[in-house]
């Protein structure tokens, strides 16, 4: 039992159990800030989806209300914003309008119209196996065989 005493005297006078605790903050405050970091990063990750799958949702139900465009678009954003705020979830505005316009490209709900849009050329191309590049090499003139050049 001396012994024993001696040793746990030696321990604590020696600084021995100061330097084990440092040794295990330090070795372990990294391991526990990385476990919070993954986290966090998670819960983004999740917030993000719930954004997307709110946004989608609010984008498919004003569908077919008789609104313009822009008003669609307002009312969904901040239907949105109010959800997850009623959650507890802060998310800027900017980027719910972002996820809003993103759900509205995306859903098969509303009509894709692309007002830049050239006709087509007429090039016609080939019924054949070959790809269309090599149709057009093997329908091109020779640059070699083109007289007055």
């Amino acid at each position: 039992m001396k012994t024993l005493n001696d040793i746990v005297n030696w321990i604590l006078q020696s600084g021995l159990l100061v330097w084990l605790f440092y040794f295990g903050f330090s070795v372990g405050k990294p391991f526990i800030e990385s476990k919070i970091k993954h986290a966090k990063t998670a819960q983004q990750k999740e917030a993000w989806a719930l954004l997307e799958q709110v946004a989608m949702t609010a984008v498919n139900a004003r569908v077919g209300k008789p609104m313009t465009g822009q008003e669609k678009f307002v009312a969904a954003s901040t239907a949105v914003q109010a959800y997850l705020e009623s959650k507890g979830i802060n998310i800027d505005m900017k980027q719910v309008q972002a996820a809003v316009q993103s759900a509205y490209e995306k859903s098969p709900l509303t009509p894709t119209t692309t007002p830049d849009a050239q006709p087509t050329t007429g090039v016609v191309v080939s019924q054949t196996n070959d790809e269309p590049v090599m149709e057009a090499i093997k329908s091109a003139k020779n640059r070699v065989n083109v007289e007055g050049e």
